[in-house]
């Protein structure tokens, strides 16, 4: 059985306060966010000091390999996150804007 989304039998009416305060709450998410991405930039800089340049035998070269390819991958995903900050912090301008031009 297929469920499906019901319309809601009254659009919601958007009072000025109201998305005053959701443009808050999307400007605290996309706090939350950057916290992320600054614990990210954490993870990165220990990884980089776990890279053993000292250890010179195959396994030391392997480590280093994979550290370096999972390092890489959390960079990706650290700069995707940073983009989705700006979109975020973007957006609650815009949530801003539209309660400014009212209904």
């Amino acid at each position: 059985m297929s469920v499906g989304l019901m319309p809601a039998p009254n659009p919601p009416t958007f009072d000025p306060s109201e998305c005053a305060s959701r443009s808050h709450e999307v400007q605290r998410l996309a706090w939350r966010m950057q916290s992320c991405v600054d614990q990210v930039d954490v993870v990165l800089t220990s990884l980089r000091r776990a890279q053993v340049d000292d250890w010179l035998s195959p396994a030391g070269r392997a480590y280093r390999t994979t550290i370096a390819l999972h390092a890489s991958a959390l960079m990706r995903a650290r700069e995707s996150m940073d983009a989705s900050v700006a979109l975020v912090l973007r957006h609650s301008q815009s949530v801003s804007v539209s309660s400014e031009r009212g209904p």
